[in-house]
């Protein structure tokens, strides 16, 4: 009798075993061990990835000629368009430039983009994460910033040989400084935890109380050079609305992020030109 109540508590005592184990276990070995766990799992995941694209570029081939036709036509329509802007752009960035030495302002912070593709997303209460097709030999490193047509995607948390790990915009350990479009005062974007099958959304914290928002004319918010990650400019989402925050002295208020970071397939990555001119000197 006795030992059938010591059998009940055997999957408990080894559970606590195995928890003092990993507990005395050194650092530098649990880094080792989970380093090398991802390793191992991200060939898998690569695989699983190319598989799908090949599925998607033979479901493409059984489009009629018709279809085709009509899409080239669209992609040429949109190719003119952007060769259009793509000259727009050069001109203000030579005027940018003129007026930068005139002014004896210092540079503006450079960055290379490289697109990467989605293989995975996990999403839980603690954080939202996504694991891309591109790591360290591509020159992407913890820290760099990720953006797409939208605007702000997230942070490069994790960097391996093959992939890298992306903490989102809508993680409750994703934390920039932003500001409202058109006011130069700093504040605080949070993301905050996220409901099931909800539109994305996060926090901004510290906005001065003179701002007023409404669901009419919605504040933008976007993100400032302050953090040293993100250029200046770019879309974090908007605010309906604002409220006295705990201390009295600021407002907070909800971020209503972009729909399109739902489904996510391709992620640009923004690597700084300086830290690749760094590495270059060292050889």
């Amino acid at each position: 009798m006795a030992k059938l109540r010591l059998d009940r508590y055997k999957s408990l005592v080894a559970l606590l075993a195995f928890i003092a184990a990993w507990w005395i276990v050194p650092t530098f070995v649990k880094s080792f061990l989970h380093l090398s766990f991802s390793e191992f799992q991200a060939p898998s995941w690569v695989v699983n990835s190319y598989l799908n694209d090949l599925q998607d570029f033979w479901a493409r081939r059984s489009h009629s000629k018709v279809e085709l036709i009509q899409v080239g036509k669209e992609l040429e329509r949109s190719n003119a368009r952007y060769r259009i802007m793509a000259q727009r752009y050069e001109t203000l960035e030579g005027e940018v430039e003129r007026l930068e030495s005139l002014l004896n302002m210092p540079s503006r912070r450079e960055f290379r983009n490289e697109v990467a593709r989605v293989i995975r997303r996990d999403q839980s209460v603690w954080w939202s994460q996504l694991l891309v097709r591109k790591g360290r030999d591509f020159g992407i490193t913890e820290g760099s910033a990720v953006i797409f047509a939208g605007g702000v995607v997230g942070r490069v948390v994790e960097g391996n040989a093959f992939t890298s790990r992306i903490d989102l915009i809508t993680s409750p350990n994703f934390r920039i400084s932003a500001e409202f479009e058109g006011d130069e005062r700093p504040v605080t974007y949070q993301g905050v935890s996220q409901s099931t099958f909800a539109d994305p959304y996060g926090s901004v914290l510290d906005a001065p109380q003179d701002l007023v928002a409404n669901s009419q004319d919605p504040l933008r918010l976007v993100t400032t050079s302050l953090g040293g990650t993100f250029p200046p400019g770019l879309a974090i989402g908007t605010v309906a609305w604002l409220e006295p925050g705990s201390t009295g002295i600021f407002q907070t208020g909800k971020v209503q992020l972009n729909n399109g970071l739902l489904n996510l397939r391709e992620v640009t990555i923004l690597i700084p030109l300086d830290q690749m001119e760094d590495k270059s000197d060292v050889f």
